[in-house]
């Protein structure tokens, strides 16, 4: 009979202290005196992340990726480390093992790095031997030996390629909340957790604001059926299954909606309305590793048209100066750019089968007087950009008018 085989993941909440670390090896050998064979992948403890990164902005303002790389990694190896302490002073040999030991393998970008594919050997020796693996999460090496990250939130990432790897039975995400809900309940105290949800919504919920989990885990979780548990770390309570599809999808348009306040929004003025310029705007920006969401091209009717479009924030400035190079190239006007606008969206898989949604968001939007300067759209999702100070109110209004809280 196949031995099961569970990754668990925790994030720097579920490891931000001593008392919190302890616990966690509390559960995780709770796992194994069940017979199952147990991989762990932490994140760096509660604020690490942020407080190496304000170092390194002391130091210097523009400090290299590649040394940043180096820097960051160090604090999921402290976590990491202290946590296979905490698991073999309750009796149970634990290994614990950084990105390179394990043998995660990625590209060669720097702070946004993709995993190409893990060596389960080491992992499958662990095993043989009885011990439990602890993993520094969110990060790799390049197959040059330099030391990569994943991106914010990569220990998602780190835990479903783990999953994936050593062919998991699940894969269980451990967080600060009890799983995932109809929107951030710290903004609306009647949302209301979903039992289950698909890879389709959670991964539209991720891109699109929802904190939870990283956007790129959830594509991976999608492309292999890895099955999801997203659940605190705090009880024992179970939380969210992300599953390929659910049993009454078509039962509900909208399952939940979420926010972002990490996005600018910057408008070439006056381009010229010719075959050819969209591709060099957007060529140009994306060689500049920036990644463009909604983009919004105006009718031309003096053969100039105005093109605005969205990036996160930290790209804000990498973006209008490729963008102001461009537009002098193309003989293109002036670059404008808005730093203080958020995105709302709602997310559904039920949108395929139900009518009047966007026009039900719309109206809710007007009612609320709430500006919509730009919008978007997917087959189960709608989204606008609007003012980032009402990002909020919207919030509330949508979650209230779509009945979320019943």
């Amino acid at each position: 009979m196949k031995k099961r085989v569970i990754v668990q993941k925790y994030g720097g909440s579920s490891v931000a202290n001593v008392e919190r670390i302890k616990a966690v090896a509390e559960r995780i050998v709770s796992y194994k005196n069940k017979g199952t064979d147990v991989a762990v992948v932490v994140s760096a403890m509660a604020d690490t992340t942020d407080d190496l990164e304000t170092l390194a902005f002391q130091i210097s303002k523009t400090p290299a990726d590649r040394e940043m790389d180096l820097l960051l990694s160090t604090g999921e190896q402290i976590s990491c480390a202290l946590l296979a302490m905490a698991v073999r002073e309750r009796g149970f040999d634990s290994v614990a093992l950084t990105g390179y030991q394990v043998g995660v393998v990625t590209d060669t970008t720097h702070q946004k790095a993709r995993v190409q594919h893990i060596d389960d050997k080491r992992l499958k020796k662990a095993f043989s031997e009885g011990k439990i693996v602890i993993m520094a999460g969110y990060q790799g090496v390049t197959k040059d030996n330099e030391i990569t990250t994943l991106g914010r939130g990569g220990s998602d990432l780190s835990a479903v390629a783990l999953a994936k790897a050593i062919n998991a039975d699940v894969c269980e995400i451990y967080t600060d909340v009890n799983g995932i809900y109809t929107t951030d309940p710290r903004l609306v105290p009647e949302a209301k957790k979903l039992a289950e949800i698909t890879f389709d919504e959670m991964l539209e919920m991720a891109s699109l604001g929802a904190q939870v989990m990283q956007a790129r885990s959830i594509e991976v979780a999608k492309r292999f059926n890895i099955p999801l548990h997203v659940r605190s770390s705090y009880s024992k309570e179970e939380g969210t299954m992300i599953v390929k599809s659910t049993q009454k999808i078509e039962d509900i348009a909208v399952r939940g909606v979420t926010s972002s306040k990490n996005e600018a929004k910057i408008t070439i003025c006056a381009v010229p309305d010719q075959p050819g310029v969209s591709a060099q705007i957007f060529s140009a920006i994306a060689d500049a590793g920036v990644n463009v969401d909604v983009i919004v091209q105006n009718v031309s009717h003096t053969r100039k048209t105005d093109i605005s479009f969205t990036v996160p924030k930290a790209d804000i400035t990498k973006a209008v100066k490729v963008a102001g190079d461009v537009a002098r190239k193309i003989g293109a006007g002036e670059i404008l750019f808005d730093k203080d606008v958020a995105r709302v969206s709602i997310v559904g898989s039920g949108m395929r089968s139900h009518n009047g949604i966007a026009a039900r968001m719309f109206n809710t939007l007007a009612k609320a007087k709430i500006n919509i300067s730009m919008i978007t759209t997917s087959e189960i999702s709608v989204s606008c950009i609007i003012a980032l100070d009402k990002a909020d109110e919207a919030v509330k209004a949508l979650h209230k008018s779509f009945d979320l809280g019943k």
